[in-house]
């Protein structure tokens, strides 16, 4: 089972839904980066569940910090954290033992290992994306550190068909995670609010699209040919859980253009080279271009849903079951800050590739 991410920057994770806790492990962080504890504990309690709209499962997430630190700074050393799980409701899955839920990994699991566990999903659950934002936020303070022009934005723009009419590009951090449908935006978001509601109220789910823009990311990154920025980015977006597709730029639209409609002319800006346009989505042959880095992401509904489906079973049997528990209406509420730790993460590990080559005379 492949637990690791990244190159230099690399994210270990362990643990399951209803272990002991989860878990991460950040090796190649660079020493004497000032740790910051709160804003830890800020981008956990985002992903958090518990809160509005989300799983009730009630989990604190306070993290543990094992090593790799000292009188606040990181040395070097792997830094480690834990955080335990406390709410586990291990019963509400007993009636999963020997069922395959639809679209859930379970089957797949169950046929490559020859064992599962059916608890929560195991290592299939989206807990272990909590691991993932750890890795993100100390990537945050590494790039906070060396490059501290970056800024993200990360936000809900599309739910179950409800789609924003203010772009990412003019939401406030803030103000998107203040909303409970983590959506900047006063015309829709209610609209998004009340569909999330209804859909817990019916026992469904839906889908929805996250979009990313990243500015102030200088002009550069990237490690062509196979650690592309845009090919290391779809890897680590499409690696979230129920995470179904990845556009860069224009994305999908391109393909009904004409090249004269969707080049990038170049223009001058403030004695610097920039593009009028941003179809590339800041990106051209793998390296930034220091326009903004903007793509989206869209998520699948959540599999586990309160209305009868059609279950296999360990015999070879096809079951009609309803589904018990506590489950998201949606995925991408609570994914917002996962899609924000993987862009870290991702923008860390090509930072610190290029600083090699540097250092190694290849660039």
């Amino acid at each position: 089972m492949a637990n690791t991410f990244g190159t230099l920057f690399r994210l270990t994770t362990f643990g399951e839904s209803h272990g002991a806790g989860v878990g991460a492990v950040i090796d190649g962080c660079p020493a004497g980066i000032v740790f910051d504890l709160e804003l830890l504990r800020r981008d956990l309690s985002r992903r958090r569940p518990g809160q509005a709209l989300t799983t009730q499962r009630n989990e604190p997430d306070e993290p543990e910090i094992l090593s790799g630190l000292f009188e606040g700074r990181t040395t070097g050393a792997p830094i480690a954290v834990l955080v335990r799980n406390s709410d586990q409701r291990s019963r509400d899955y007993a009636h999963l033992a020997d069922l395959y839920r639809p679209s859930h990994a379970d089957f797949t699991y169950s046929k490559k290992y020859g064992v599962r566990d059916h608890r929560g999903g195991g290592r299939a659950s989206a807990r272990e994306t909590l691991a993932r934002v750890i890795g993100g936020a100390v990537a945050r303070m590494l790039l906070h550190n060396q490059m501290p022009s970056v800024e993200l934005r990360v936000a809900v723009t599309t739910l179950g068909g409800i789609v924003a009419q203010r772009d990412v590009a003019q939401m406030a951090p803030a103000q998107i995670y203040a909303s409970p449908v983590r959506c900047d935006d006063p015309e829709t978001a209610p609209a998004m609010t009340a569909l999330l509601e209804e859909l817990r109220a019916a026992g469904d789910s839906t889908g929805g699209i996250i979009s990313v823009q990243a500015d102030g990311l200088p002009a550069g990154l990237g490690e062509p040919i196979y650690d592309k920025l845009n090919a290391r980015l779809a890897a680590a977006m499409i690696s979230i859980n129920g995470a179904m597709g990845f556009e860069m730029g224009a994305g999908f639209a391109v393909g009904n253009r004409r090249g004269s409609a969707n080049n990038d002319p170049f223009v001058e800006a403030e004695g610097a080279l920039r593009t009028g346009t941003n179809n590339s989505g800041g990106v051209q042959g793998g390296i930034s271009n220091g326009m903004p880095l903007r793509f989206r992401v869209a998520f699948k509904p959540p599999s586990s849903i309160a209305i009868p489906q059609q279950h296999g079973s360990g015999a070879g049997e096809v079951v009609t079951h309803a589904i018990e528990g506590r489950h998201d209406p949606s995925i991408v509420v609570r994914a917002v800050p996962v899609v924000e730790a993987m862009t870290l993460m991702t923008l860390a590990d090509l930072w610190l590739m290029g600083r090699a080559a540097v250092n190694a005379g290849l660039e």
